[in-house]
């Protein structure tokens, strides 16, 4: 089967390179990094839309990569409890498309829209010669802020709590490498209908990622959270211990089918024959955030304490280490 490895990206080594970043600044590694501000700390995060950019400009549809880019950045800092306050972007490009260029800001600003937070400024850079003819890459950087006593870090975090998870739209932006090579496998076209929905292979992959700031923060503010995890590249195998406290133990249980997986994840495990654990360490597979609290917050969130909108109990905090799969996917 078809492995992310295979398509060009190499998860061992982008962690290799964190852990050399890591040596020059120490303070490197967790979703957004922390900056003291007085009674706050400041929470910035950066990102990219990565290949999925491939797909838009296969499509000739601008006008969500924007939501994309705004959501990476901004679901990474949201993981701290912070707000965000503002943004800013980087567009780039070989000669400068104005309608195109337009349609992108245009969802910059409706993810924005989506966080509450403004758009500060950005850059556009005109490069003849260094982007293939109709092609652009995007890159944002948010920046937020939460109270030192209200920080959300995971150092609570005990054995028995709950990992709540928040529904995602499908592929968000992550493993684009592995979906365009499984695509040309398949021998299907973006075209093609995605079984299992009513729109096509396209509409299901080009989905703006969700941007999960109003549903965190509102439960930031009813509940105890005492961790949150962006379910981003590397899937629940490499993002949920991310968010568990150093040194104590400390891993998680999920229990597959817990929750739906989305069709089109369906889709690309059977067109690639990927196996299971391939997909876990590389997809959301329908989960795109994940929040740990006790049984007393759980409980009060169930009893409507605040409004997350649709949530599954996937797992808990076990003893142990990483991510131990239970069950299986429906």
């Amino acid at each position: 089967g078809m492995t992310y490895k295979d398509s060009g990206v190499d998860i061992d080594a982008g962690a290799e390179l964190v852990r050399r970043i890591a040596k020059m600044c120490p303070d490197v590694g967790g979703f957004g990094g922390l900056f003291p501000f007085g009674d706050s700390y400041l929470i910035a995060g950066t990102d990219g839309v990565g290949t999925k950019l491939k797909l838009a400009f296969d499509l000739d549809k601008h006008d969500t990569v924007g939501i994309d880019l705004v959501a990476m950045s901004v679901n990474d800092i949201i993981t701290s409890g912070a707000k965000p306050l503002f943004f800013l972007d980087y567009f780039a490009t070989g000669a400068l498309d104005v309608d195109k260029a337009e349609k992108v800001i245009a969802g910059i600003v409706e993810g924005c829209n989506q966080s509450d937070c403004g758009l500060l400024g950005g850059e556009t850079a005109e490069m003849p010669g260094f982007y293939p003819d109709g092609e652009y890459d995007l890159s944002g950087f948010a920046v937020g802020s939460v109270k030192k006593e209200a920080l959300v870090d995971g150092s609570k975090i005990t054995v028995g709590d709950k990992l709540v998870g928040l529904p995602s739209s499908g592929v968000h932006s992550n493993g684009f490498s592995l979906v365009r090579r499984v695509l040309a496998a398949s021998g299907s076209t973006m075209a093609d209908p995605c079984p299992g929905t009513e729109g096509t292979i396209g509409d299901a992959l080009i989905k703006p990622t969700v941007i999960y700031t109003r549903q965190v923060l509102a439960a930031c503010d009813a509940l105890e959270v005492k961790g949150a995890a962006h379910i981003t590249g590397g899937g629940f195998t490499e993002n949920i211990p991310r968010v568990l406290p150093k040194g104590k133990g400390y891993g998680v249980k999920i229990e597959l089918g817990s929750w739906p997986v989305l069709p089109i994840f369906k889709w690309i495990q059977e067109n690639g024959s990927i196996e299971e654990m391939e997909m876990l360490r590389t997809f959301n597979m329908g989960i795109g955030m994940m929040l740990v609290m006790d049984a007393e917050s759980f409980a009060k969130l169930e009893e409507g304490a605040c409004d997350i909108g649709p949530y599954y109990v996937v797992g808990e905090v076990v003893e142990g280490e990483g991510v131990e799969y239970t069950g299986s996917m429906e």
